[in-house]
C-alpha cells in the first residue's frame, strides 16, 4: 500500500519535473540556449497565484490566468535581458546571466513576499478520493497534474511537427541564415520559446502549490531536478523530458517511501549519472549529426 501511494505521489511530481524540463527543451531546440531560471519561474506562477487569490481576493481562475500571463512576459524579459546581447555575439555568458536573473527574482520575490511558507487552498487537493478496498486516498490534483503535463507534450509535438509557427521554430535552430531568407522572424521566434518556457514552468508552479507551501526558494531544487530530467530524457524530444520526468519523480517517491528521505537525491542523482553513462544522449534521445 505504501509503495503504490509513493507511485501516485512520485507521477505527480514527475510531471512538475517534466513541464519545467518542457521548457528547458523549447529553448534549446529553437535557440540552443537554456533558461536556468526556470526554476524562479516555477516560483513566480505560484507566489503570484498566491497574491492575487489569498492577498487580493480575486477569483482563482483569473488569479492563475493573470500569474501564467506575468510568467510568458518574464520569458519575454529573460531573453531580452540576459540571452539576447549574448547569444547574438557567440557568448555563452547567457549560461551565467540567466543563473543571475533567477537569483535576482528570488531575492525581490524574498524582500516583498517574504520568507514564511504560505499555504494555497485548492479544491482539488482538500478531500482525497478513497480507492475502492485499497484503503488509499488520492487527491484529485495528484491524478490531474500527470494527465495536465503529457497533454502538454502531446500539443507542443504536434506544434513542432504540425504547424508552420512549429516548423518556422525548428528552421531557427538548424539553419537561421535560411530561415531569415525565408522571411521568418527569428528574433521573435526565439523569444517565444522563451516565454514558452517560463509558461510551462509557471503551470508547474501553480500545480504544485496547493501540495506544498509556497515560498521564495522553492523553485531552487525543482530547476535543478528539471534539468537534470531534459538531459536524462534527451533534451531534444518533448516526449522524452516528459516521460524522463515521470520515470524520475517515482524512483524519487519509492527512494524516498522504502528507505528514507535521506537517501532520495544520493540515489536519484547516482541513477541519473549512471543512465547517462550508459546512453549519453538521454533514454530517449538521438545523436545528433551535423552535416559538412
Amino acid at each position: 500500500m505504501l509503495l503504490l501511494s509513493a507511485l501516485i505521489s512520485g507521477l505527480g511530481l514527475g510531471a512538475m519535473y517534466g513541464l519545467m524540463a518542457l521548457g528547458f527543451h523549447v529553448t534549446y531546440a529553437v535557440s540552443g540556449t537554456v533558461n536556468f531560471a526556470q526554476g524562479s519561474s516555477m516560483m513566480l506562477g505560484a507566489v503570484l497565484t498566491f497574491a492575487f487569490a489569498q492577498v487580493l481576493g480575486w477569483p482563482m481562475l483569473l488569479a492563475i490566468a493573470l500569474a501564467l500571463a506575468l510568467c510568458a512576459a518574464y520569458g519575454l524579459l529573460v531573453e531580452f535581458v540576459a540571452v539576447r546581447p549574448f547569444a547574438s555575439r557567440g557568448s555563452d555568458a547567457w549560461l551565467m546571466s540567466t543563473v543571475a536573473l533567477g537569483i535576482v527574482l528570488d531575492n525581490l520575490v524574498m524582500f516583498s513576499f517574504g520568507k514564511e511558507p504560505r499555504s494555497l487552498p485548492s479544491v482539488l487537493a482538500q478531500t482525497p478520493i478513497e480507492l475502492g478496498g485499497l484503503g488509499l486516498g488520492v487527491y484529485p490534483l495528484q491524478v490531474l497534474i500527470p494527465v495536465i503535463g503529457l497533454a502538454l507534450a502531446a500539443v507542443l509535438h504536434f506544434v513542432a511537427r504540425r504547424t508552420r509557427w512549429g516548423t518556422a521554430m525548428l528552421a531557427v535552430v538548424q539553419n537561421r541564415d535560411a530561415a531569415r531568407l525565408m522571411g521568418i522572424p527569428i528574433r521573435r521566434v526565439v523569444a517565444v520559446s522563451f516565454a514558452l518556457s517560463t509558461l510551462f514552468a509557471g503551470i508547474a508552479g501553480v500545480l504544485i502549490a496547493p501540495l506544498m507551501n509556497v515560498h521564495a526558494d522553492m523553485g531552487t531544487l525543482f530547476g535543478l531536478k528539471a534539468f537534470a530530467v531534459a538531459i536524462l530524457g534527451g533534451i531534444s524530444s518533448a516526449w522524452g523530458v516528459m516521460l524522463a520526468g515521470l520515470i524520475f519523480g517515482c524512483v524519487e517517491a519509492l527512494v524516498t517511501a522504502t528507505l528514507g528521505s535521506s537517501y532520495t537525491q544520493i540515489i536519484s542523482f547516482s541513477l541519473v549519472i549512471a543512465a547517462l553513462a550508459l546512453r549519453p544522449n538521454g533514454l530517449f534521445g538521438r545523436a545528433e549529426v551535423r552535416k559538412v
